[in-house]
């Protein structure tokens, strides 16, 4: 007789929580687990995956698929990756709530803080809301491959709130105070998992304008933490300014999570003009936390680098004034026009020139340019670099950098580092598994053509696992339970009796990272880089199979998440609780 609907059999389960791994089996009934160890009863479907890893479906608290689980039915590249929930809404930005008249204005804000290009939202995103409830309500209507969940944005609020004072960063009144207020706690309510800001001077429209989130004063941010207290429940997401010393920032954390008396998450950036900053962030948190504040730093497992490529958003030259002539041209075409020598000395003669400085800075920054391979290894050394190349070549490095742009008819793809790979992979080996810290900043659904970083987790399996001391069990709980415990998703992310039945079955021996490549799949042909790997066996989200051995199945079980989820043991005595 058929007992259950599925039966994971004879696997090498890694629980999420650190545990020593164990090979047994796992029944799924409805979505969750209700048997582990050995099963005696048959499944609908069963699995052999004798051989192979089973590990809790992985957890990405921030991405930027707010638009894009609008128009299509798939988060991908996260979804190729394993990961079985998303959280979206972060840095301050996403399209609700939003007054009709303000639709291209958020648009805009999107375009230039997340690099995702107008006409793709333009034509994309339906606008069948205006409130963040109704937000949520047309969200609930949507199926996809993974589970997600949102939190409200500060910029459109600011803006629904305050009209074009918002947008013109104008410091908001007593009145406009409350009604953020009111709004947050609303959303909460209504199923938000948080409230999330940006502070980073790097936040603006494609203008080069701030973002309406970056200057607001104390007093707003306290409202919004207002709001998470009058709710009682959610988290504050923040992206500090990392142009200014750690410690001011800490102190607004401080204040935050005291006056919302909820968890406050921020983004842990390495910045090389400030490298003080990185230790003090971490010693910071600490700190708060031992003064009875929830604060985690979310970090990269790696540099956060930038690809850069003649069919992406950016290369080192695209801001030139003689490339902009070739920049709308067909790839072949580009790379004809760019072989001949006359143009080549005319752009390397150049400098980069846009209205937005934030753009012009990125391209001029002092960084370390690497070749992406295929397979992927971002695990560089400094003789990888192309300034090592041209070094050994005794070539100007610019003319290097043009020419290994041409490599490959053009499809050549270079990542920058603006730190040293190796000091980071050491720096954040300290930080995997440990409490208060969490694995994240993938920017999924975000930067089409410029990052293609969600497949980190994939990333921390092939490149990461005995590397600093580091093995399975802690980046499996790096990737499961501590993402989800973090933004309150107690019912998932760790194999138990009673948890959410999302698993991945690996061939951790087969597991490989492709290079990522460009795709002309959003609305209105737009571009974005994907990223596939092999040695996924199947992807499982509550308890339906949605990736097999790499490609989809067509099922699309994943559905809003509302409000955060209790612990299974505290399901059962009906209590609400929140990490």
């Amino acid at each position: 007789m058929k007992t259950h609907d599925l039966v994971i059999r004879s696997g090498t389960v890694f629980d999420g929580q650190g545990g020593k791994p164990f090979v047994g089996d796992i029944a799924v009934k409805d979505g969750l687990i209700v048997e582990l160890g050995e099963v005696s009863g048959h499944g609908a479907r069963e699995i052999d995956a004798a051989g192979k890893l089973v590990t809790p479906g992985f957890v990405d608290v921030h991405t930027h698929y707010d638009g894009q689980i609008t128009w299509e039915n798939t988060l991908s590249p996260s979804s190729n990756h394993g990961v079985t929930t998303v959280l979206m809404g972060n840095c301050g930005v996403g399209f609700a709530p939003t007054r009709q008249t303000d639709h291209q204005l958020v648009i805009q804000l999107m375009e230039g803080v997340e690099d995702i290009p107008d006409v793709v939202m333009s034509s994309g995103v339906p606008w069948n809301w205006e409130s963040f409830t109704d937000y949520l309500d047309a969200l609930d209507a949507r199926h996809s491959d993974v589970d997600f969940a949102t939190q409200i944005p500060h910029s459109p609020l600011r803006v629904f709130v305050m009209g074009q004072r918002g947008v013109d960063l104008e410091p908001a009144t007593h009145e406009e105070l409350a009604e953020m207020r009111r709004i947050v706690a609303e959303a909460l309510q209504a199923g938000a998992l948080g409230v999330s800001t940006s502070r980073n001077l790097f936040h603006r429209f494609r203008n080069g304008k701030l973002a309406p989130s970056v200057t607001t004063e104390e007093d707003e941010l306290l409202a919004l933490a207002g709001g998470l207290a009058d709710a009682g429940c959610g988290v504050f997401q923040l992206n500090p300014n990392i142009n200014t010393s750690a410690d001011s920032e800490l102190a607004i954390f401080g204040l935050v999570a005291k006056a919302s008396g909820r968890p406050l998450n921020y983004s842990l950036i390495a910045v090389p003009s400030m490298p003080e900053n990185w230790d003090a962030y971490v010693s910071g948190t600490e700190a708060l936390n031992a003064q009875g504040c929830e604060v985690r730093g979310q970090f990269m497992p790696r540099p956060m680098g930038v690809m850069y490529g003649l069919d992406l958003s950016y290369h080192p030259f695209s801001l030139n004034p003689s490339y902009r002539a070739l920049a709308q041209l067909p790839l072949a075409e580009k790379v004809k026009r760019m072989r001949d020598p006359a143009l080549r000395a005319r752009i390397l003669a150049e400098e980069p020139d846009d209205p937005n400085p934030a753009f012009v800075g990125l391209l001029k920054m002092k960084t370390d340019l690497y070749l992406v391979a295929d397979p992927a290894n971002y695990n560089f050394v400094k003789e990888d670099s192309l300034a090592a190349r041209a070094e050994r070549l005794g070539l100007p490095l610019r003319g290097v950098i043009y020419d290994a742009l041409l490599e490959d008819d053009g499809h050549a793809i270079l990542c920058s580092y603006s730190q040293d790979v190796q000091d980071c992979l050491a720096r954040t080996a300290l930080l995997i598994g440990k409490d208060n810290m969490v694995v994240a900043l993938g920017d999924g659904g975000a930067h089409y053509g410029m990052i293609c970083d969600a497949s980190y987790t994939t990333y921390m399996l092939t490149q990461r696992v005995g590397m600093n001391g580091l093995d399975l069990p802690v980046i499996i709980k790096a990737l499961t339970s501590q993402p989800a415990k973090s933004v309150g998703l107690l019912d998932r992310g760790v194999i138990a009796t009673g948890y959410k039945a999302d698993f991945n079955i690996i061939d951790f021996d087969e597991l490989v990272l492709h290079r990522p490549q460009i795709k002309a799949d959003l609305p209105a042909g737009g571009k974005r880089l994907t990223q596939t790997s092999e040695g996924y066996v199947a992807t499982i989200v509550s308890g339906v199979v949605t990736y097999q051995n790499g490609a989809p199945t067509g099922a699309l079980p994943g559905r809003l998440v509302r409000r955060a989820k209790p612990a299974p043991a505290a399901a059962a005595a009906g209590q609400l609780l929140m990490a």
